[in-house]
């Protein structure tokens, strides 16, 4: 348990967003982007066969977002999950813009304080937190038809772990996700991220934490009351089987997109479907609904990255942001509020 973790939000942690050279600054947006709004970059639905093969080798990633005002830039990487676990990145261009920047922004997150020693004092409370109440298994509380769905993925990527029948769904779904992904060859986003951050030291760049901390207060109160209640997350349980049972193709094509630059094809992704159906199930509990502190969490995200990178365009000559493709590309993106502000947005082809 980490010093910075609130363990009533250990929960959270699996829905909200954390939640990683040579040259002068580039003056000019980088070969081959053109100006495109911010606002315009709402996807239209998949419209091809997604392919059955996962790429592996050394591949370039997508393109980076410019945004500017005067003379003040800020490339924008997007990361996106899962990717292609074999695959190698090739971060010569990323590299290159990182060690011209003064300034590398890291994808926004919430995080929670409980102080060191409280939080060992914590600990014992925290056994059972994912199971459900009451000693219910989740054929006890998710429909007839989505267990039966459930059961026959779990025998395909979880074998014998009756363990995970005791689960919350939420809980049990991502035990799913993940061992479907790791046999499919995909992988999370966590090594791109870390890369970026390693090319940023080994350059003495400086890299910012963006998003904001708060305490939490009476988290053993938290811990029981969460542990007492079930969740509403049976939405967020038959969205995963959804994304596994009928999906993992299209997580291909997209990890391919992202792995091969496809712009095109990244725009076609529905980002946030399964991801809000989780959060909803996090931030809708009766933990969240009677703490202020996990109040509109994605808009005082949302609101707080914009922050730190209208602080960091107007003060630095070259800034390098990461943030997740949804963040960039969604209804909502943020490059979207950047664009209202007057800011220039530019978009690899």
């Amino acid at each position: 348990m980490s010093k910075r973790t609130a363990c009533a939000l250990y929960f959270a942690v699996l829905a909200l967003p954390a939640l990683a050279q040579t040259g002068a600054p580039p003056s000019s947006a980088e070969p081959g982007q053109e100006a495109h709004p911010a606002a315009a970059a709402a996807a239209p639905e998949l419209a091809e066969a997604p392919t059955q093969i996962v790429v592996s080798g050394r591949r370039p990633g997508p393109g980076v977002w410019k945004v500017s005002k005067g003379e003040h830039v800020m490339w924008v990487f997007g990361i996106y999950s899962p990717l292609p676990a074999k695959m190698e990145w090739d971060a010569s261009r990323v590299e290159r813009l990182v060690a011209g920047s003064q300034e590398v922004l890291t994808p926004p997150g919430a995080n929670g304080h409980v102080g060191f020693f409280r939080g060992i004092t914590l600990l014992p409370s925290l056994v059972g937190l994912k199971k459900n109440p009451d000693g219910a298994q989740l054929r006890d509380v998710v429909p007839a038809d989505v267990y039966a769905r459930w059961t026959g993925l779990k025998e395909k990527y979880l074998g014998d772990d009756d363990g995970v029948e005791r689960y919350r769904p939420i809980f049990a779904g991502q035990e799913l996700r993940q061992a479907g992904m790791k046999k499919n060859g995909l992988a999370t986003s966590v090594q791109v991220v870390k890369a970026i951050e390693d090319i940023a030291r080994k350059n003495k760049v400086k890299v910012s934490k963006t998003g904001f901390e708060f305490d939490v207060e009476e988290p053993r109160k938290m811990i029981q009351e969460f542990k007492k209640q079930q969740m509403d997350d049976v939405a967020c349980f038959t969205k995963t089987l959804d994304s596994i049972d009928g999906d993992l193709d299209a997580m291909r094509a997209r990890a391919n997109a992202w792995a091969n630059g496809n712009i095109a094809e990244i725009r076609s992704v529905n980002f946030t479907e399964r991801e809000d159906a989780c959060n909803n199930a996090i931030l809708n509990s009766s933990v969240a609904r009677n703490n202020a502190q996990f109040q509109d969490m994605p808009g005082r995200l949302r609101a707080a990255w914009l922050q730190s990178a209208e602080k960091s365009l107007a003060g630095n000559a070259s800034t390098f942001a990461i943030l997740q493709m949804k963040d960039i590309l969604g209804e909502r993106g943020y490059l979207a509020d950047l664009a209202a502000k007057g800011y220039t947005v530019e978009s690899p082809r």
